[in-house]
């Protein structure tokens, strides 16, 4: 069965740095019988500055319209910490959660996703790259709705040290954003 990378909507948090470039805070973790494994601590991932929400849109040929609604947050040196969208699919329901974050973290955690102090979700992963994992599933709706009322998108990982990482995007423009007009629509004509 072959599946299309951008089936409905996807959700992509880009944590592009590496590993080492978090700033450590370490402080004791609740653990939790269900956990599979014991976290020891936790830290937080150092500044890090995000831009505004903002959406594009893509018009491949005769195909669907996709939309990605998209936030970037920045370190302080200029590179990307974070990168975060949701795509959505004219038509489709389906919604696809995806995250981009650093090699070096303990994989059979996957990532969990909290917004304010809300349910979590979590997210496995499903490949890396030289230099980013991917984790991703299909979407809770729990998840958008909490996404769109709510102020901050918590994104915790754990590192191979068993440290939880957390990192907070801010959602306080997503809803409008991603129910309004597009920024920028790219279109592409197939000539056959």
């Amino acid at each position: 069965m072959h599946h299309s990378p951008l089936p409905g909507m996807l959700l992509g948090i880009a944590l592009a740095s590496p590993a080492t470039s978090w700033v450590m805070a370490q402080q004791a973790a609740p653990k939790s019988a269900a956990d599979e494994f014991a976290v020891r601590g936790q830290r937080e991932a150092r500044a890090i500055k995000y831009g505004d929400w903002e959406k594009v849109c893509f018009k491949p040929g005769g195909a669907k319209m996709v939309c990605r609604t998209t936030i970037a947050g920045h370190f302080e040196t200029g590179q990307i910490a974070v990168r975060a969208y949701v795509v959505e699919r004219e038509g489709d329901n389906i919604v696809r959660l995806q995250l981009f974050l650093p090699v070096g973290l303990y994989m059979p955690a996957g990532a969990k996703l909290t917004v304010d102090k809300g349910m979590a979700h979590n997210i496995p992963y499903t490949w890396c790259l030289t230099n980013t994992c991917i984790a991703g599933d299909t979407a809770n709706p729990d998840l958008l709705g909490e996404m769109e009322s709510g102020a901050n998108l918590i994104i915790e990982v754990v590192d191979t040290n068993m440290l939880a990482v957390t990192t907070s995007v801010p959602l306080n423009q997503f809803a409008a954003t991603r129910k309004g007009a597009p920024t920028k629509i790219f279109a592409q004509n197939i000539d056959e």
